[in-house]
C-alpha cells in the first residue's frame, strides 16, 4: 500500500504540494465543461502530491472524465475501458477511475468490471485523492452525491498553457429538457460569486492567457445569489476587469437571451461577437415536446435583435433530428429555419434516448434509417450555407488570436477570429509568431470550415 500525504484542498495558497511519487493521467470526453472539470481534478490531485503523466503508459492513475449526453458518448468510454485492460495487466497496481456524467448516471454498474476502481460524480471531485488512496489499498469506491452548493470556486484548476482558458461560472441545469440527462447527472443550477470569477480572470491574464470562455450548462441563467447580479452584469464586470482580453461564453438558452445581455455584448469590444444559441428544432410542436420553453418565433426574434445591434456577430447552434414523433413536416421546418437564419456552424445529431428522461417514456419511434437520412440532409444544407458565408470572407482582414501551429502543416499557424472562425495562415515573418499573438490576416481563400490567408 502506498503511503499518501495528508489530503488538502487546493487554493491559491496550496496549489502545489511535495510530490508523493505518483502520477495521474486524465482523459476528457464530451463538452467544454468536462475539459474544465478535468483541470479542476488535476488541480486537486496536484495539491495532494500527484504529478501529471505524459501518457497512460507512464501513469499510476488513469481517470476518464466522461459524457453521458448521447449513447455514442458512453460507448466510447466502454471501448476505452476495454483498451485499458492492457495497462492493468502490465501494472496490477494501476488505478482506473471513471468520473463525470457517465459515472453519475451508471454509478455502481461501472464497478461490475474489475477494471474500474473508483466511480466519481461531478460534485465529488474533491474526494478523488482520498478515493485513489483507498483504491491503492485495495478498496473500490463510488462517490456520486449531487450537491446544491458545490461550485469549486476555491479550487485552482491545473491548466497546461496556451492562449485560451476555460472557466466554469456555474454548474447544473434547471431547464429539464425532456431529452436531456444533465439535470440528473450534474444537479440543479448554482452559480459562483461574481467577484471570484473576475479575480480568476485577472489572474489568468496575468499568467499570460489572452482569451477566456465562461462556461455553464445554461450560462445566461447565471445569478450571484448574494448580490443579485445576473450574467450580463458578470460579463460586463469581466470585460472591464481585463479590457485587452477576449471574453467568450457558452452555452446559452434562448429563453434567457435577454436584451440586456445582447446590449452588454454590443457595448464591449473585447466581448467576442459570437453567440452559440441551441435551437434543437424548427418545429414548435417538437420544441414543446422537448420542453424547450420558447417558440421558433421567439428564437428568430432573439437572432434578429443580435444582428440588429451586432451585424457581424456569428451565430452557431445545436440541432437534434429524429426526436420522438418527428414528422417530415417537422423536419422541413427545421430546414426552413436553418435557411432563414443561416448559421455559421452547427452541431447536428440524431436523437439518442436516455433512460430516466421524460422523452424516454415517449418512445423512440423514428426509424434509424430515417434519422440518418434527415441528419445527412441538414448536414449538407448547413455545409453549403457555411461555404457561402465563408466565401464572402475573401479579402477581409481579421485579427487572429494565434493558438498554435497548424496540425496539417507545421510551417503554417492557426488561430481564431473574434467571431470564432478558424484561420490558417503562412507567409513572410510567420516564424516569429508565438502562441497568444494577435496577427492581422487577410483571407485569400476559404472552405466550409476554415479561412486561409496571409499576414497583412
Amino acid at each position: 500500500m502506498v503511503e499518501l500525504p495528508v489530503l488538502v484542498q487546493p487554493t491559491a495558497q496550496t496549489a502545489e504540494a511535495p510530490s508523493n511519487g505518483l502520477t495521474v493521467f486524465v482523459e476528457s470526453y464530451g463538452c467544454q465543461m468536462n475539459t474544465n472539470d478535468s483541470e479542476i481534478v488535476m488541480g486537486v490531485m496536484h495539491a495532494n502530491g500527484y504529478r501529471t503523466a505524459g501518457s497512460p503508459d507512464d501513469a499510476d492513475v488513469i481517470l476518464l472524465n466522461t459524457c453521458a449526453i448521447r449513447d455514442n458518448a458512453e460507448k466510447k468510454i466502454h471501448e476505452r475501458l476495454m483498451h485499458l485492460k492492457h495497462f492493468k495487466k502490465t501494472n496490477r497496481d494501476l488505478v482506473v477511475g471513471v468520473l463525470g456524467c457517465m459515472a453519475e448516471r451508471l454509478r455502481a454498474d461501472l464497478l461490475e468490471t474489475t477494471l474500474v476502481d473508483l466511480v466519481v460524480g461531478p460534485d465529488e471531485y474533491r474526494r478523488v485523492p482520498e478515493l485513489v488512496g483507498e483504491a491503492l489499498g485495495g478498496s473500490r469506491s463510488v462517490a456520486v452525491k449531487l450537491s446544491r452548493t458545490e461550485t469549486y470556486d476555491d479550487v485552482v484548476p491545473l491548466r497546461t498553457g496556451g492562449a485560451s482558458a476555460w472557466t466554469s461560472i456555474m454548474r447544473g441545469c434547471d431547464k429539464f429538457c425532456t431529452f436531456c440527462v444533465v439535470p440528473f447527472t450534474r444537479g440543479r443550477e448554482r452559480s459562483r460569486p461574481l467577484q471570484s470569477i473576475v479575480d480568476e480572470t485577472k489572474g489568468l491574464w496575468d499568467s499570460g492567457f489572452k482569451e477566456i470562455t465562461l462556461l455553464g450548462q445554461n450560462v445566461n441563467s447565471y445569478r450571484d445569489i448574494e448580490s443579485g447580479y445576473d450574467f450580463s452584469d458578470l460579463l460586463a464586470a469581466t470585460a472591464r476587469a481585463v479590457p485587452s482580453m477576449r471574453i467568450r461564453y457558452s452555452t446559452s438558452h434562448p429563453q434567457d437571451m435577454s436584451d440586456k445581455l445582447i446590449n452588454t455584448m454590443a457595448e464591449h469590444s473585447n466581448i467576442c461577437k459570437h453567440v452559440h444559441l441551441p435551437v434543437q428544432s424548427g418545429s414548435n410542436r417538437i420544441l414543446e415536446l422537448m420542453n424547450r420553453t420558447y417558440t421558433v418565433e421567439h428564437y428568430i426574434g432573439r437572432i434578429e435583435r443580435i444582428k440588429e445591434l451586432m451585424p457581424d456577430c456569428a451565430t452557431t447552434t445545436d440541432i437534434i433530428t429524429g426526436f420522438c414523433t418527428e414528422t417530415e413536416e417537422d423536419h422541413q421546418r427545421t430546414i426552413d429555419l436553418m435557411k432563414h437564419i443561416r448559421y455559421e456552424g452547427a452541431y447536428m445529431f440524431t436523437y439518442s434516448p436516455r433512460e430516466n428522461t421524460k422523452a424516454w417514456k415517449l418512445g423512440d419511434d423514428v426509424p434509424d434509417e430515417v434519422k440518418s437520412r434527415r441528419l445527412a440532409e441538414i448536414i449538407e444544407i448547413q455545409s453549403e450555407i457555411a461555404r457561402q458565408i465563408n466565401t464572402k470572407e475573401v479579402g477581409v482582414v481579421h485579427e487572429v488570436l494565434v493558438d498554435g501551429p497548424s496540425k496539417r502543416d507545421a510551417s503554417h499557424w492557426k488561430g481564431r477570429t473574434d467571431t470564432n472562425k478558424i484561420v490558417v495562415f503562412s507567409g513572410e515573418n510567420v516564424a516569429s509568431c508565438a502562441v497568444g499573438d494577435v496577427v492581422r490576416v487577410k483571407v485569400e481563400r476559404t472552405n466550409k470550415a476554415t479561412l486561409v490567408g496571409i499576414p497583412y
